[in-house]
């Protein structure tokens, strides 16, 4: 399903562009407009979903196909620290309602996050 007013459906459809990292059949992957760190790619379903919490309760391949793309990226960075995240909810941060995860790379992190 492509929610025609969501910004990443428009992404995946080519309505918009941006720098693509990687794009298969299930997934796209593209640099963050916004970074919050050098290395900041968004990891997004080719399918409109909600968030990543709807793709784990309705497609358990394309979760897995996020984070395998995740790590591919990664080591093709060469990046030998990285984070994921993904926020659910605006309360949790999330602006865009379409599923994603953010790899984050290039720079120390610390803990607890927020």
């Amino acid at each position: 399903m492509v929610e025609m007013d969501c910004l990443f459906c428009k992404i995946v459809a080519g309505q918009i562009p941006a720098s693509i990292v990687k794009k298969t059949d299930l997934i796209t992957a593209f640099n963050d407009i916004t970074p919050q760190a050098p290395t900041h790619i968004l990891i997004i379903p080719n399918k409109h979903y909600v968030n990543m919490a709807e793709v784990a309760n309705s497609d358990l391949t394309l979760a897995g196909e996020i984070f395998k793309a995740a790590g591919d990226i990664a080591a093709e960075l060469r990046l030998e620290n990285y984070r994921t995240n993904i926020n659910t909810g605006a309360g949790a941060g999330q602006s865009v309602f379409h599923a994603h995860l953010h790899l984050l790379g290039g720079r120390s992190f610390a803990w607890p996050p927020g």
